[in-house]
């Protein structure tokens, strides 16, 4: 069943303590508040009432602290159409995550293929949500873990 967690230093808390059980195929999450409860048993949500950045910021720092796994990041290609003019703040909002995360190194996937692609993947691995105050669309940043200690390039290696 769904587990949901409030509160600064619990959402901090849990995470810290998930992080080092998570690897590869893994995927943390943070979200903006519409982001809908998923009810998976795979998937835990928590709650940030604290600025989406600082979130953001807080898990990139957590995930490079630990020594097993980084993150391909994904967000919404809808995003990208977003403009101050539609969606006031969104350029303030992109300029935030980019200093969090270089702009070069985040890919952009349809909204409904990334939803797709966590209620598939929650059949088999954990995926985190932490769902935030932010109220503005298409702000989700998809992490999905892989294994930092090892690449393809080494089991290609070690295949030959």
């Amino acid at each position: 069943m769904e587990k949901a967690i409030s509160s600064k230093q619990a959402w901090q808390a849990e995470l810290q303590q998930k992080l080092p059980l998570l690897g590869h195929r893994n995927w943390i999450v943070v979200t903006d508040m519409a982001y809908p409860l998923q009810t998976k048993q795979g998937i835990t949500t928590l709650f940030a009432d604290e600025p989406y950045k600082e979130v953001l910021a807080c898990v990139q720092g957590m995930l490079n602290d630990h020594p097993h796994v980084y993150a391909h990041v994904y967000q919404d290609k809808e995003l990208l159409l977003l403009t101050d003019k539609i969606c006031p703040g969104v350029g303030e909002f992109k300029e935030g995550v980019n200093r969090v995360i270089p702009a070069d190194s985040i890919v952009y996937r349809d909204h409904e293929e990334l939803i797709s692609t966590l209620d598939e993947v929650s059949n088999l691995f954990q995926v985190v949500i932490i769902k935030t105050n932010l109220a503005m669309p298409y702000t989700s940043t998809f992490m999905e873990l892989d294994c930092k200690y090892w690449n393809a390039e080494k089991q290609a290696e070690l295949m030959k």
